[in-house]
């Protein structure tokens, strides 16, 4: 449930609701707006049978939540959350671009890409040290090797970095190395690792399973904000469907979906999305003017050599086209980047 106040109430009656609530055994989170304080309450709301809140000094109504996420909810926090990072900021007013190798397959090809990038106007570096494949012959990252060469990279460019993590192992090394870290498709209702990624301080990108349903992907997110972090990205990157022409289908009504469900920014991938170059720079435009808070857009050296997803990756000046390309839909979105 959640616990509106009256835009008048003071600090005092704040504080006598949620020492209430505190007492009961239930959780509450503050969301301050402008005028009105918002109350969440997170646990068995049957607690608070009796206790007459809806009556309490300041309370305007109480609403229940029918939702099983709550955290993620919108009507928790009204406003859209804002993720801060050294070099720039993932939320409304800003359009991040994440951009960089499927996999990390050496040191000079990362830092090549980093350098690339950030001349495009890229904020984030992507990269993957941990590849979780669908055949267990192909390539799977260099594991540590390739976090370390994350890090040099965010050293000589200035770009925050992130990378996908497949097991509480991988996330006890990449926290040392990176800025954000990844939850993939693959692993989007891995519970266990949810949770272990529930616990970092660092914030978490939260990809859409193969075939989840939008309330599915936020209460996977709900497990990780449960677990203590709450800076999370949801990243649409396509969906199975009967269509064979690309990859996967990109589900771009999912954008205005999220922003009606929930106050998590959200990102698009359309490389993993097609898995065809061409394909990557007019659905770009078309996140962006439905509303999306950033892209991650995958890009190589050279394409054709590449370890893994060659066929969607970028070259270097298809990039810095593509961010030239994209500057008035941002503009017109209301957008800096």
């Amino acid at each position: 449930m959640i616990i509106i106040m009256k835009p008048n109430a003071s600090e005092e009656a704040v504080k006598k609701v949620t020492t209430l609530i505190e007492q009961k055994g239930l959780t509450p989170h503050l969301s301050r707006g402008a005028e009105v304080t918002i109350i969440g309450v997170v646990g068995d709301k049957t607690r608070l049978a009796g206790s007459n809140i809806e009556i309490s000094d300041g309370v305007d109504k109480v609403v229940a939540v029918t939702e099983s996420y709550k955290l993620a909810n919108r009507k928790f926090h009204p406003q859209p959350t804002e993720i801060r990072f050294q070099n720039t900021v993932i939320g409304p007013s800003t359009l991040t671009v994440m951009s960089g190798p499927c996999a990390i397959e050496s040191r000079e090809q990362l830092l090549e890409t980093a350098f690339a990038v950030k001349k495009a106007g890229a904020t984030f570096l992507r990269g993957g040290a941990y590849k979780p494949r669908t055949s267990p012959y192909s390539f799977q990252g260099l594991e540590t090797e390739g976090l370390k060469y994350m890090k040099e990279a965010r050293e000589a460019t200035g770009l925050s970095v992130v990378c996908e993590v497949t097991s509480a192992r991988a996330i006890e090394e990449a926290v040392k190395y990176v800025d954000m870290l990844q939850i993939g498709a693959r692993n989007m209702q891995n519970f266990e690792l949810l949770k272990e990624a529930g616990k970092t301080k660092l914030p978490v990108l939260l990809k859409r399973g193969l075939a989840a349903t939008i309330d599915e992907w936020l209460n996977a997110a709900e497990y990780v904000m449960a677990s203590g972090n709450e800076q999370i990205i949801l990243c649409e990157r396509g969906i199975r469907t009967f269509e064979t022409s690309t990859r996967n289908t990109l589900d771009l009504s999912a954008i205005p979906v999220l922003r009606e469900k929930t106050h998590l920014p959200v990102i698009v991938d359309p490389s993993h999305a097609t898995g065809v170059r061409a394909y990557v720079e007019p659905l770009a435009r078309a996140a962006v003017a439905a509303g999306a808070d950033g892209l991650m857009i995958e890009t190589h050296p050279c394409p054709e050599k590449a370890l893994s997803d060659g066929p969607q990756s970028l070259t270097f000046d298809q990039f810095e086209a593509l961010m030239s390309d994209l500057k008035p839909y941002a503009a017109l979105a209301g957008r800096t980047f």
